[in-house]
């Protein structure tokens, strides 16, 4: 319990209707979770006006109301806050109710269109084995030095947030890194935060049903660096023009990273394969069992990191040699007929690009290279038909499918993928809308030392269809295959 005057500590308030120093109990954006003696803030959301839930959360007990506009009937005894911005007054207050946990952790986001989920895991896993208590908050998972929870957004809302790292500075987590996505800076879900250091990996076409234009999308993402304090660092990629835009207003100390280009921190890779890297990290030699161009980029930003968090560079360089790749990131298996299965969450473009490059690197060009992919429905309609260019340009055989179609139908959402692919390359493609049944095609036309990628959705273990989540797990499916093959 908090008295509301104190929540309140800088929030901008333009209006107060009512005493601010009643009791809180707890803070909720959702009406139907409001109890007695709790703050009601009314959210104006993409598809619900939290202001139209004002009456309900006073009848459920609510004593203080958060708001944008004022309702015409104000009830006595009910606290009214009149803000500009309901979303960061949200943050500000859910930081002050747990105690501006955020500042007793050394907290880093990590942010771009592709490698957050990676860097971020990655980063966890190697400051673990550096003996510390660590915190993640990631696409993949939530974890609370050993204790794991299931994730819903790439950035949770501030509540959320706010929430867990409060638990981490009850379970003395020193380090926590997190996902930073363009909509929850948007969304202002990281208002109020103290972040020691951020990490900008690059940006690529995503997200423009959400982000009208590109410069739109690329300007939030440079938000975050601008809000930034003296004390923290900016670690940008170079090699992305966007880089050096992140660095043009934050007050952090700036560094850089970069495979091609000169930066603080460089890269050479020496040796690719399937079984991992050998990397030149500033005049070291290192071995990682991660593979591809970009993983690359994402172990020079975690080695970048680390020696700025303060970790010895020789410590460093050990620990990367052991890091495990993360769930749904070029995730292989391998059969006893030598075909290669790869798992990857490659939903962009430019992931997707990435990826095929990569594996096209490594393979000797005598096997085929059968990619499975789709796109997901109620999202960027945009980039379908460049996953489809993409796709059917570097791969030898292409299964078009459903990834989430949601909403859309998926034979609609193939339609669009297929306007993607040039003439020369349409002898390569079958279009099978269900995706069990595209990963067993794709698994019965591969021959000894074959490599299959199943792209799109990675770690995620459902398929989200007209509402309804279904289990689905692209690597134990294709694994199943695999495994009837050799019966």
């Amino acid at each position: 319990m908090m008295i509301l005057k104190d929540i309140l500590y800088k929030v901008t308030l333009n209006t107060v209707v009512g005493s601010t120093g009643v009791s809180i109990n707890n803070i909720h954006f959702d009406s139907r979770n409001i109890k007695k003696a709790d703050l009601f803030v009314a959210v104006t959301g993409s598809v619900v006006d939290g202001h139209k839930f004002i009456d309900v959360a006073i009848k459920s007990g609510a004593t203080g109301i958060i708001c944008e506009t004022l309702p015409k009937n104000l009830v006595e005894g009910v606290s009214y806050i009149e803000v500009d911005s309901s979303t960061k007054a949200l943050a500000i207050i859910a930081s002050n109710f747990y105690g501006s946990p955020s500042e007793n952790l050394k907290l880093v986001g990590v942010t771009g269109t592709n490698g957050k989920t990676t860097i971020a895991s990655l980063l966890w896993q190697l400051f673990k084995k550096a003996g510390y208590k660590v915190g993640l908050l990631s696409t993949v998972k939530i974890i609370v030095d050993n204790t794991e929870h299931k994730a819903t957004h790439t950035t949770p809302d501030s509540l959320t947030i706010n929430k867990y790292l409060k638990e981490m500075n009850e379970a003395g987590v020193e380090f926590c890194f997190m996902e930073v996505s363009s909509h929850g800076i948007h969304q202002n879900r990281i208002e109020g935060l103290c972040f020691e250091g951020s990490i900008f990996t690059n940006l690529s076409h995503d997200h423009l049903d959400y982000h009208n234009t590109f410069a739109e999308y690329r300007d939030v993402k440079k938000a975050f660096f601008d809000g930034l304090s003296a004390k923290a660092f900016a670690l940008v990629n170079t090699d992305d023009k966007n880089g050096l835009v992140m660095l043009q207003n934050t007050k952090a100390k700036k560094y850089t990273y970069a495979l091609k280009g000169y930066a603080d921190y460089k890269a050479q890779i020496l040796e690719n394969q399937f079984g991992g890297l050998l990397l030149k990290l500033n005049n070291s030699e290192v071995w990682t069992r991660l593979v591809g161009n970009f993983n690359a980029y994402n172990v020079l930003a975690i080695y970048a990191t680390a020696e700025l968090l303060g970790l010895e560079k020789v410590e460093i360089l050990r620990m990367i040699s052991e890091l495990e790749s993360v769930s749904g990131r070029f995730q292989y298996t391998i059969s006893d007929e030598k075909i290669t299965a790869i798992v990857d969450y490659a939903h962009t473009p430019d992931a997707l690009k990435n990826v095929l490059e990569t594996i096209n690197s490594i393979r000797t060009k005598n096997e085929e290279l059968i990619t499975v992919v789709g796109c997901g429905g109620d999202r960027d309609k945009i980039k379908r038909p460049k996953m489809g260019h993409i796709a059917s340009a570097l791969s030898t055989k292409v299964i078009f499918t459903s990834d989430n179609p949601r909403s859309e139908k998926p034979e609609a959402i193939l339609e669009e993928i297929e306007k993607g692919v040039e003439p020369q390359n349409f002898k390569k493609i079958v279009t099978i809308s269900d995706r069990k049944q595209a990963i067993k095609m794709a698994c019965q036309l591969a021959q000894p030392n074959d490599i299959i990628l199943i792209a799109g959705k990675g770690h995620e273990t459902y398929q989200e269809i007209k509402g309804e989540r279904f289990d689905f797990d692209d690597y134990k499916i294709v694994q199943e295959f695999l495994k009837q093959l050799q019966k």
